[in-house]
């Protein structure tokens, strides 16, 4: 018989009433450029004036801080051991973004247990921070981490790019999400495309398969377009948002921003980051009952 689940997020009550909307960015395949995506909406939402904290959930692969030219001491491996609380590692980053950094290359972080996995979670009650929106990167595919962080989230953001194989895993991961998770709602951003019209494409894609096989709602937020000075961000550890204001990727992510504003937030007693300790801790608690 498994026990109760503690009160994770009493900590969290305490909080000013703020709510906090909480967006999980994800793909079904890796290359797509899903971090590139969460940096830059992070960075974005912080210089439109918001409080923003970004998770690195790539637990054992992350690269949210080399993305950033980030140089962390301590990471989430630190607070799952139990040495440090996770306000104790948290990294400033551009405009003001608080940065979660992870492991790399770190195979036991990889593999957390779901014990484990609730002790990352039950960090998220003690933070001292009123946030307006955190944004979390996930790994790419269908492990145990993405399943849960995508299950907690309010709002699932899954980016596609026009491959083939990215268009089946991203289908593939939607299907795993609605079918046994009950997520209902997605959405799509095509990036690295060349055209408005390309992106338009590549979400009839995902579409109309979905809408064949599937009881999912799909919106399109839009598409980050092909760019040299994207690329060039990256090279030089950099958010193009940051470095080149004026182009094209930087004019799409800060819209993608402000889309974002206009999404739902959490009310009632799921109103802040509660919720977000609450779903994870549910997650966690269920998938350790199947694996039981």
């Amino acid at each position: 018989m498994s026990e109760p689940v503690p009160d994770q997020a009493g900590g969290l009550r305490r909080m000013a009433a703020r709510p906090v909307r909480v967006i999980a960015v994800t793909s079904g395949k890796g290359g797509v450029g899903k971090t590139s995506v969460s940096v830059n909406l992070a960075v974005a939402l912080a210089t439109q004036g918001q409080t923003v904290m970004l998770l690195d959930a790539d637990l054992g692969l992350a690269n949210v801080d080399v993305m950033l030219g980030l140089h962390p001491e301590h990471d989430l491996s630190d607070v799952v051991r139990g040495e440090l609380g996770l306000e104790e590692i948290v990294l400033p980053g551009p405009a003001g973004l608080h940065i979660v950094p992870a492991a790399s290359g770190t195979q036991a972080m990889a593999e957390l247990s779901p014990v484990e996995h609730a002790g990352v979670i039950r960090a998220f009650s003690e933070l001292p921070y009123a946030l307006d929106t955190l944004v979390v990167d996930t790994a790419a595919g269908i492990s145990d981490s993405v399943i849960s962080f995508t299950r907690a989230s309010q709002e699932v953001v899954v980016v596609v790019c026009d491959e083939p194989t990215s268009i089946t895993d991203a289908y593939a991961l939607i299907k795993l999400l609605s079918r046994d998770y009950g997520i209902a709602r997605f959405r799509v951003l095509a990036n690295m495309i060349r055209s408005a019209q390309e992106g338009r494409e590549l979400f009839a894609k995902i579409s109309r398969v979905t809408s064949h096989y599937l009881d999912v709602t799909l919106d399109f937020i839009g598409a980050v377009p092909f760019d040299d000075q994207l690329r060039k961000a990256v090279k030089r550890q950099r958010a193009v948002v940051d470095i080149y204001p004026r182009s094209r990727s930087a004019m799409a992510f800060r819209t993608l921003a402000q889309k974002t504003g206009r999404w739902p937030l959490p009310g009632g007693a799921a109103g802040h980051l509660e919720f977000f300790v609450e779903r994870l801790i549910q997650a966690s608690t269920h998938m350790q009952g199947t694996t039981s």
